[in-house]
């Protein structure tokens, strides 16, 4: 069985994707797209807050020293965790020009936070490649296993940031789960439902800032 590296808590960063046909996470979620001066994307701003059931069970398994709180070694030790697990999964960010997949860099950290009793991660990704403000562009952020729900509560969680975007049109897209099924019902499988980042089918469910400049 095919194992994925997935955002939960201390040694349970695996686990069998065939389990996961729903979330088991839920997180609220900010992207903050810049674009710089000479016209490319510079870099994706995100914030996610996770739901209070999973940040009590990450303090259960970082903090070391049982004093209930995560110390800030422990919200290091949290995000270098996060950092290496979903390098694979692009850090659950996804980026597309004219309908084609542009990777992202690695970021340079995680960063953590415990506020209110729940778990805020913060970081930057770059695009792969040089990215100009040109054509269909869309960005998002979603689990492709499937395990985690990352939701924005309001369309003005997706940003646009910088002054180059002033040429472009934006809108803010929440894919209705029942048009997706009935549109796409040929491709999507029992496959997909077993192991949906195998057929990278579940971005069409997925909300997108979609720009066109």
């Amino acid at each position: 069985m095919r194992l994925l590296p997935l955002l939960v808590a201390g040694a349970a960063f695996i686990a069998p994707a065939v389990a996961f046909a729903h979330p088991h996470i839920f997180a609220e979620a900010r992207l903050e797209v810049v674009a710089g001066e000479d016209g490319t994307v510079s870099e994706l701003r995100n914030v996610w807050r996770f739901d209070d059931m999973f940040s009590a069970s990450v303090v259960m398994d970082f903090d070391k020293n049982s004093n209930s709180v995560l110390d800030p070694d422990e919200l290091a030790e949290v995000g270098k965790t996060v950092l290496e697990s979903l390098e694979e999964f692009s850090y659950y960010t996804t980026i597309t020009e004219d309908g084609k997949t542009v990777k992202v860099g690695k970021p340079d950290a995680i960063n953590v936070d415990f506020k209110e009793g729940q778990l805020l991660m913060f970081f930057s990704v770059k695009p792969g490649e040089v990215m100009p403000l040109k054509g269909k562009l869309t960005f998002g952020v979603y689990d492709p296993t499937m395990y985690a729900a990352m939701d924005f509560a309001s369309d003005d969680d997706l940003v646009a940031v910088g002054d180059k975007f002033s040429a472009c049109t934006r809108t803010v897209v929440r894919p209705d789960a029942d048009e997706v099924l009935a549109q796409n019902q040929d491709t999507l499988t029992e496959a997909f439902f077993n192991d949906p980042a195998g057929t990278d089918m579940s971005k069409l469910f997925a909300t997108r800032l979609e720009m066109s400049c």
